[in-house]
């Protein structure tokens, strides 16, 4: 097996053996998922040591037919920009569960069983070279994310599970119906392929497809104004689901529209730059202003958040390359920063039972 496929095997493996102990041994499946997350971390740092940077395009492809019928394949191969997003969420996997070694005393098996599965997804999608086997797991993220703030999340949990799965649900069925349109002209899944069919269609037609995978993109962001379900997500979701959530879901958008949206519709992109700027400058500004505003630790960094990822927004719409190394340049920093904070909100709340910023002067 080539590293690619290990990678994403070695958390789903580290689930099916959670799944398998027994409930009522909380220390044996926090081990086992423990070793699972540090294991995959370490082969990713293997797979960082022989990513050769000097060499363009992408590195380490595997491939096997998935759906032959029409012309889908399981195909792997990363370039930098997926490198990055994989060593961090590799890297922040451990710290989660670290995080919420005391603090998740129910479930405790099903708890880890879906970090991990949430893990498995979020690779694939940096990984995967075919746009349906792409949106595939862009959809199987929703599931352990949807059951880790309902079932673990704090009381009003269930409005806010609701409103993350709709908004995020809607914006991925537009986005499925514009790869179903770029198929029927391409003929087949494969990214590249599709981007130069995409690539050719007149300025109207990319425009359009751009916007449908757009909104999928800025609801994941979140772009100013799809942003509503962000904060409440945030407050109502465990501290591991807040640092995943925040730390590496949220980067998914930026990185579809690296990945998808402007290699493949550049002109329908172009036509879209300023409102989308507009759109992002306004999120800067009012996530900011919203952030100064909060009394509670949890809302104070989502509306950060929104400031931040708007910034990397503004980075990608800018569409000259100084933009597009800034921006994953901020969702790397991002993803640390606000994983920590997150995880540091997670342990004064299991000592002190409270997020109010009033209760902690002194601190």
């Amino acid at each position: 097996m080539t590293i690619l496929p290990l990678i994403l095997a070695l958390p789903l493996v580290g689930a099916l053996i959670v799944s398998l102990l027994p409930s009522e041994d909380h220390d044996d499946v926090r081990g086992a998922s423990m070793v699972a997350t540090v294991v995959t971390f370490i082969v990713s740092l293997v797979l960082w040591s022989r990513f050769d940077a000097s060499e363009p395009g992408f590195q380490f492809a595997w491939s096997m037919d998935w759906i032959p019928l029409i012309h889908s394949r399981f195909s792997l191969a990363i370039d930098g920009l997926s490198l990055l997003l994989i060593v961090l969420t590799t890297f922040l996997l451990p710290l989660t569960i670290l995080g919420s070694w005391s603090a998740v005393t129910t479930r405790v098996k099903e708890f880890h069983v879906c970090l991990l599965l949430l893990e498995a997804s979020m690779l694939a999608v940096l990984c995967v070279r075919d746009v349906l086997v792409f949106y595939v797991f862009w959809e199987a993220m929703l599931v352990p994310m949807f059951l880790l703030i309902g079932i673990w999340g704090s009381e009003d949990r269930l409005k806010a599970t609701i409103k993350f799965f709709l908004y995020t649900a809607a914006g991925s069925l537009m986005m499925l119906a514009a790869i179903v349109y770029v198929y029927n002209v391409a003929g087949s899944f494969d990214m590249e392929a599709m981007a130069t069919a995409a690539s050719g269609l007149s300025t109207r037609e990319q425009t359009w497809l751009a916007l449908a995978f757009g909104l999928a993109f800025a609801i994941k962001v979140p772009l100013f104004p799809f942003h509503t379900w962000l904060p409440h997500a945030h407050v109502q979701a465990p501290a591991a689901g807040s640092v995943q959530l925040a730390a590496v879901m949220l980067k998914m958008g930026g990185y579809g529209f690296l990945r998808l949206a402007l290699p493949f519709f550049p002109e329908g992109i172009r036509e879209l730059a300023l409102p989308v700027c507009c759109m992002a400058a306004t999120g800067v500004i009012y996530g900011s202003l919203m952030a100064l505003a909060q009394s509670d630790l949890k809302r104070l960094i989502a509306y950060s958040s929104v400031a931040h990822l708007a910034l990397v927004v503004l980075g990608l719409f800018s569409l000259n390359e100084i933009g597009f190394t800034g921006a994953v340049y901020q969702m790397l920093a991002h993803g640390l920063s606000t994983g920590a904070l997150f995880l540091m909100v997670g342990m004064l709340y299991e000592r002190r039972h409270t997020r109010d910023i009033a209760e902690y002067g002194g601190l």
